[in-house]
């Protein structure tokens, strides 16, 4: 008996910048079979029997006067984006629409060079969820800039009213906030959030290394990242104002390994400077990260290390899961912010895990089988409880 083809992913793109620059180049990149074989780079080649080339961008919005109104190739090679090109081969794709502006533009933004920053379309914003009715988007992507909190809210009522998943990549906290939560839940549909964890990036590489610090029978006396970068997510956090969250959402996920085990906070410096903007770097990132640790008798170890990345491709290759993962949950009845993936995937979930965690819950949905977390989500309709049971949640956030 032949297996059922699996429908498409119809996904919508909020903000065509370099992360949806390389997301869509990505979508090209990772379709069918480069001599036999699958190509390397991806985390998972099938989620739920989903590949990559199952996720199809049906429309994407911006409010960017040289990206509304092109065809999604040419838009997303528009200036102020610089991340580079590895898939010229893209198709034209959907017509970007015109966005709400909201907080979503920070006025700093005036001060600098039109080919480093936002320069606003003079034109009336489309009804966002009548668009993601009509063509029938099952998760919408949030890559709006830092600190959009009321343009991401606008976005997430959207997603509320036309029955859309969220997939929050930015520090504007939806899948950890127990109230946003709960109408998702009471929609019946499924989220993901919040603020992306790149591939293989800074915060990633900060989680592991307090983990093996702790697996190693080590007190970490203080840890220390700082990053720097070029791009307009860099250029945006120039504002200080749109900072705090970012800031709160990188400590998450140094933080939450203390919690977990049951370090007392006051006993470990923690210090996660998201952003210093210098142009030159354009879509590369350099991390530097600081750990100063205590082993066998409190003898002191130190470790100093950089991370060089190309900051937009990173970040896609772990939306390319995400979105998968999404789309398993919405045709297995799972409601509300899952949990396992968001952990995985996300640097400020409704609940940390450890690694080994995170995997282990995807890897159960991505057989699509039904894990404790998944099993509550299922069969309580109720967020104060899911949230009672996550002791490493950060109230801080709430």
């Amino acid at each position: 008996m032949a297996k059922k083809k699996l429908e498409k992913i119809n996904v919508a793109l909020v903000g065509v910048g370099n992360c949806a620059n390389s997301l869509y180049q990505g979508l090209t990149y990772y379709a069918g079979y480069t001599g036999g074989k699958e190509r390397e780079g991806v985390m998972q080649s099938r989620i739920g029997g989903y590949a990559v080339d199952n996720i199809n961008v049906v429309v994407a919005f911006d409010v960017d006067k040289r990206k509304v109104g092109k065809c999604f190739r040419e838009a997303m090679l528009a200036k102020p984006n610089c991340t580079p090109t590895y898939e010229p081969n893209v198709p034209d794709g959907p017509i970007v629409k015109m966005g709400p502006i909201l907080d979503g533009v920070p006025e700093l933004m005036k001060n600098y060079p039109d080919d480093e920053a936002f320069r606003v379309a003079d034109l009336k914003p489309v009804d966002v969820a009548q668009v993601l009715t009509d063509l029938k988007v099952d998760i919408l992507i949030n890559y709006l800039p830092v600190g959009s909190q009321k343009a991401t809210e606008y976005y997430v009522e959207a997603c509320l009213t036309a029955g859309v998943s969220l997939l929050n990549c930015i520090p504007v906290f939806i899948a950890s906030n127990p109230k946003w939560e709960q109408k998702f839940i009471d929609a019946g549909i499924p989220l993901v959030g919040d603020d992306m964890k790149s591939q293989f990036g800074a915060s990633i590489l900060s989680q592991m290394l307090q983990e093996l610090a702790f697996a190693r029978g080590h007190k970490v006396k203080a840890h220390i990242q700082r990053n720097v970068g070029g791009n307009t997510d860099f250029l945006n956090m120039m504002d200080q104002n749109r900072l705090k969250y970012k800031k709160v959402s990188k400590e998450n996920v140094i933080r939450s390994q203390n919690e977990i085990h049951g370090v007392d906070p006051a006993s470990s410096f923690l210090h996660a400077g998201p952003s210093e903007y210098i142009s030159y770097y354009k879509d590369n990132k350099v991390a530097n990260f600081r750990l100063e640790m205590e082993g066998f008798m409190g003898a002191p170890v130190i470790l100093d290390a950089q991370l060089s990345v190309i900051d937009s491709p990173n970040s896609a290759g772990v939306v390319i899961d995400a979105v998968r993962y999404l789309k398993v949950a919405r045709e297995m009845g799972i409601i509300g912010a899952l949990r396992g993936p968001s952990a995985f995937t996300q640097k400020t979930p409704p609940q940390q895990l450890m690694f080994s965690e995170t995997q282990y819950e995807c890897d159960e949905l991505a057989h699509r089988r039904l894990t404790r977390f998944t099993r509550r989500q299922i069969e309580k309709y109720d967020a104060e409880e899911l949230y009672a049971a996550c002791p490493s949640h950060n109230k801080e956030i709430d």
